[in-house]
């Protein structure tokens, strides 16, 4: 009596999590680009979003032009928004917004038939930041650029 007990309190209930853990991890590697990373490690960056022909530093005079590239397949479509602020003080200089901003190859620069570009005046360190939305998700990058 006491070795059936054994079998349905300790045993059975591991087999029949072990099946259905299984079957859910079966079920979600068939899903299209689904990949099992069982040892991600933590000092690995992923970034599928950069800045584009931004230089370290600018004259008061030079424009501040630049393009995005989208290397994640999941933000072929979205709206681009890029933002200066003035570091330090995140105080918003420039924003420009890229709506419906749709590419088919990977290697598309955006914004697509549109450019960024902006004349800073003011000499100072800033930040400029792309990000692209799409629906509920969005990814992002930043970087510091100075003024002279």
């Amino acid at each position: 009596m006491v070795s059936k007990n054994i079998f349905v309190v300790f045993i059975l209930p591991a087999l029949i999590t072990i099946i259905f853990a299984s079957s859910v991890m079966i079920s979600g590697l068939q899903e299209l680009d689904r990949e099992l990373n069982m040892w991600p490690m933590s000092g690995e960056s992923h970034n599928s979003i950069h800045i584009i022909g931004l230089s370290s530093s600018y004259s008061t005079s030079e424009s501040v032009e630049i393009q995005v590239k989208i290397d994640d397949s999941l933000f072929d479509c979205g709206d681009l928004y890029v933002t200066i602020y003035s570091s330090g003080k995140n105080d918003v200089v420039n924003q420009s917004g890229f709506f419906e901003q749709c590419f088919v190859s990977e290697s598309s620069l955006l914004p697509i038939n549109d450019k960024f570009t902006q004349v800073i005046d003011t000499p100072g360190t800033y930040k400029i930041e792309a990000v692209m939305v799409l629906d509920d998700s969005n990814i992002s990058t930043s970087e510091i650029f100075t003024v002279k």
